[in-house]
């Protein structure tokens, strides 16, 4: 019960500080100056990458370790979503959010710093995708969620 607890918690909050990043950059880009958006990239890459990164390592260990002696499609698709999410949190997500804190910090918002912000914000919607479908699994694991039928 503590753990599915924990990896409820800990998933549903890295779910809402990823929406929340989103959703900054997306405003301070579209509505505020540059030295807000250096703001809010500072404030991700300094503080929310070590939170996201601790939240999502204990919702990977916590969900290994409920599924760990399950079987069936929930299980097998949750794994293979979690492996995605890792890879491109991994190789796209950490260093774009360092790549634009260090350009918004010299206030250089120049064509790479958009290229990567775009690729950033679409990382990020799959992310969030992602993670979404994995909580309606788990819902549907922990008999919570509703099974749907093939009509």
């Amino acid at each position: 019960m503590k753990k599915t607890v924990l990896h409820a918690t800990a998933a549903t909050l890295a779910m809402l500080l990823i929406a929340s990043f989103w959703t900054s950059t997306l405003v301070s880009e579209l509505f505020l100056d540059k030295a807000s958006v250096a703001v809010v990239k500072h404030v991700i890459a300094t503080y929310g990458l070590a939170s996201l990164a601790a939240l999502m390592a204990i919702t990977g260990s916590t969900g290994f370790m409920l599924g760990n002696n399950r079987k069936g499609r929930l299980i097998e698709d949750k794994k293979n979503r979690m492996r995605i999410i890792g890879t491109n949190g991994v190789l796209i997500m950490i260093p774009a959010a360092i790549f634009l804190n260090g350009k918004a910090a010299a206030g250089s918002f120049d064509t790479w710093f958009y290229v990567v912000q775009a690729v950033e914000l679409i990382a990020g919607l799959v992310q969030l995708t992602l993670l979404g479908k994995n909580f309606r699994a788990g819902l549907r694991l922990s008999g919570r969620g509703r099974m749907t039928t093939a009509k």
